[in-house]
């Protein structure tokens, strides 16, 4: 099997995890409060990352040479975790997955923007076109004829927040070792979510103890094969398979709540994905030296 193939199929159960993760948590969020399950979500997700990475690397490379970006990294993911727990209590799993999903097309354009990398037409297309996929899922009253959920618009402020967390992401990459950044991903997020504790805090069920810990180590297990999966294929072959967890989210809602996807769902899912994979795909080699250089990103 070639490695590309590897990285593919290695990306493909890591997306699964984080939906058995996210279909845990609309199991759990009728039981416990959001910021609750997030603070057992990322001590438990921060106990496995320093486990994985002394393991593989018989060292804790924790300093950062940008220690505020690294908070404010981990404070975004905590963000786009709390509005997305919140909105599987109004809303199916595809619905809130499939509209969280603007966020690598929200990705592209801000960091056309924002850090100045060039973006052809083609990706530009892909962020227009993602853009009325996430139009489409919403489904506004000019389309449907019928109000709009106000929860609907709870995992658009996850993409926000995703996007920020991927830029940042970026940023860090040309600052710090990977494994320092991995490292930090869940500290900031579990120290803002304990503040909440002694408000929210429900002793647990001794039977909801494996679930909370599942949550953290399933989002962990699933950040460390899509570093596997990035080892074993470009990017450009990855992208696009990122859209394999909207159907995972689908089947999970049909299989455990019965929630089947309606029509506006998988028409607005289908938009974003092809908008999505136009944004990945990779840009035109550069001309002869003679002619002028497309731009690409």
């Amino acid at each position: 099997m070639s490695r590309p193939l590897q990285g593919v199929l290695i990306q493909i159960a890591a997306l699964a995890l984080f939906v058995t993760m996210d279909a845990l948590l609309k199991l759990l969020v009728a039981r416990y409060a959001v910021p609750q399950l997030m603070f057992v979500r990322f001590v438990f997700h921060t106990i496995l990352v320093f486990a994985a990475v002394r393991l593989l690397t018989g060292r804790l490379p924790f300093r950062s040479r940008a220690p505020l970006l690294q908070v404010a990294r981990s404070i975004t993911l905590a963000v786009a975790n709390f509005f997305f727990s919140l909105s599987l209590i109004h809303i199916s799993l595809a619905d809130a997955t499939a509209v969280s999903f603007a966020a690598p097309v929200f990705t592209v354009a801000l960091a056309a923007l924002l850090l100045g990398e060039q973006v052809g037409r083609v990706k530009w297309v892909g962020v227009a076109l993602g853009m009325a996929g996430v139009l489409v899922a919403l489904r506004p009253p000019f389309l449907t004829g019928e109000p709009l959920h106000w929860a609907m618009l709870l995992p658009l402020v996850t993409a926000a927040a995703n996007t920020a967390y991927q830029l940042l992401t970026r940023k860090l990459a040309g600052l710090d070792d990977p494994h320092t950044t991995f490292l930090h991903t869940g500290i900031a997020a579990a120290c803002v979510s304990a503040l909440a504790q002694p408000f929210v805090w429900v002793e647990p069920a001794a039977w909801d103890w494996p679930l909370f810990a599942a949550l953290g180590l399933l989002g962990g297990l699933g950040h460390c094969l899509l570093v596997l999966a990035f080892a074993r294929a470009p990017a450009s072959v990855l992208a696009p398979m990122s859209y394999t967890q909207l159907v995972w989210a689908g089947l999970a809602g049909v299989l455990v709540f019965g929630d089947w996807p309606d029509g506006w769902t998988l028409l607005g899912a289908g938009i974003i994905a092809a908008g999505g994979i136009l944004v990945a795909m990779p840009s035109a080699p550069p001309g002869p030296a003679t002619k002028q250089p497309r731009s690409s990103s």
